[in-house]
């Protein structure tokens, strides 16, 4: 039986769930009660446009009518008697994500989160902004979520756009040992439905990917041409809670970003992707930048690279 990749929203945060299509929606509502905070018995699912309250809690994810690429919605059963109790939980919860008192009124100091230098960084970085830890198997469920959109979308996602066949290129993002760019970024801040703002420290710019599409919330990521890192601000009153997503409209953190992608740039804090010095792990060939690597991949279908 394959598994369903969906997404799930609510007040603690946006998280991917990979789960078996005959799973049943007793099962699913307990996986959701972990990743969401809300008891079991206080948890209402929806999903669809408009969403809509799954009625059938006694079937499985395939009789309710989910797919893959379905995003589901965790609200609180207002019917509920730990409605109260819950309250309290989970607005503490989002004080911790979204909150303008925690970025203040003047600049604030960005902090930088260093994830393992492994071809998963991307996914590793956006799974800790999301969820605000690192989880070494965020990879798994986000490269399975781009392909799949590739896949669905085979006009948008040509061999042009991608630099191979689509089929190819699903089969090759699925690869543990292969990064991620550009390509993947936008493909994730559509899925989860935010601002995915890079710092490049080469050139001293930031990239917003989705800014076309007023998402309400933006996070940020730093990228030193081969390897990219979460940032976050600690919390004034409290170092262990962390803020690694916040409003759009507040540019205070672009700001922050700005002065932090400067100095990096001045202090020279990247790799030059055109002179740096790649081993291929499969045979051994040594390249020299980013061009060679690719030619190599392409020549010999080898992708599991390590900085030389």
């Amino acid at each position: 039986m394959s598994d369903v990749v969906l997404r799930l929203k609510c007040r603690s945060g946006t998280f991917p769930m990979t789960i078996p299509l005959n799973c049943s929606i007793s099962i699913l509502k307990e996986q959701v009660s972990i990743l969401s905070e809300i008891p079991v018995d206080s948890i209402k699912l929806l999903f669809g446009f408009p969403p809509k309250t799954i009625q059938k809690l006694e079937g499985t994810i395939e009789d309710a009518g989910l797919k893959s690429g379905d995003t589901i919605i965790a609200e609180v059963d207002s019917t509920s008697t730990s409605v109260q109790q819950l309250k309290v939980k989970t607005e503490s919860n989002t004080l911790k994500h979204v909150t303008e008192q925690e970025v203040g009124n003047e600049v604030p100091l960005i902090l930088r989160k260093v994830v393992p230098a492994d071809n998963s960084c991307l996914f590793t970085s956006l799974g800790f902004v999301l969820g605000g830890k690192i989880d070494l198997t965020s990879g798994n469920y986000m490269r399975e979520i781009i392909a799949n959109a590739v896949k669905d979308n085979q006009i948008e996602f040509s061999e042009a756009v991608l630099g191979k066949p689509n089929e190819d290129y699903c089969e090759w993002i699925r690869n543990p040992n292969s990064w991620g760019g550009a390509i993947e970024v936008s493909i994730l801040s559509n899925f989860y439905g935010m601002e995915i703002a890079v710092i490049d420290t080469q050139s001293g710019s930031i990239s917003k990917f989705g800014e076309d599409k007023d998402y309400p919330h933006r996070v940020f990521l730093i990228y030193d041409g081969i390897h990219y890192d979460p940032l976050y601000l600690e919390s004034p009153a409290n170092p262990e809670e962390i803020q690694t997503l916040f409003p759009t409209n507040d540019d205070r953190m672009l700001d922050a970003a700005q002065m932090l992608a400067n100095e990096a740039k001045s202090s020279r804090q990247y790799t030059d992707v055109n002179r740096f010095t790649l081993k291929c792990l499969d045979c051994g060939c040594i390249m020299i930048g980013q061009t060679q690597a690719q030619e190599h991949a392409k020549l010999t279908a080898h992708t599991n690279f390590n900085e030389y």
